[in-house]
């Protein structure tokens, strides 16, 4: 299983941008799914979650901002990044629960925020 990440690029304070990420397999249920961020020097940490009953979770930082949504794809999601700010700034990873101890991690997609 592979999880292709996209989206990331450059923007200036208050701009948007919008991540997505499917994974290469199809899978008979919907799994979890989650974005993270991470910047150097600093671990990993949860940017939002979506469940497999479509219950979302944001980090503090995000709330009102970034929304965690299902793609039109099984087992695909999008992080919509609105009102960006510099400190936004970071390589994205989405993540995808293959089961409660299993995760698989997409490759990295780097979102820098100019202010």
């Amino acid at each position: 299983v592979q999880l292709q990440a996209s989206g990331g690029g450059s923007v200036q304070a208050g701009g948007s941008l919008r991540l997505s990420c499917a994974a290469s397999q199809a899978f008979s249920d919907i799994k979890p799914m989650a974005w993270y961020r991470q910047t150097p020097g600093t671990e990993r940490e949860l940017v939002a979650s979506i469940d497999a009953g479509d219950n979302t979770d944001y980090a503090d930082s995000v709330k009102g901002r970034f929304t965690i949504a299902r793609g039109s794809a099984i087992n695909s999601v999008y992080l919509q990044m609105n009102n960006l700010q510099p400190e936004d700034t970071a390589t994205y990873y989405c993540r995808i629960a293959l089961n409660k101890m299993i995760y698989m991690w997409g490759q990295g997609t780097q979102v820098t925020v100019s202010s």
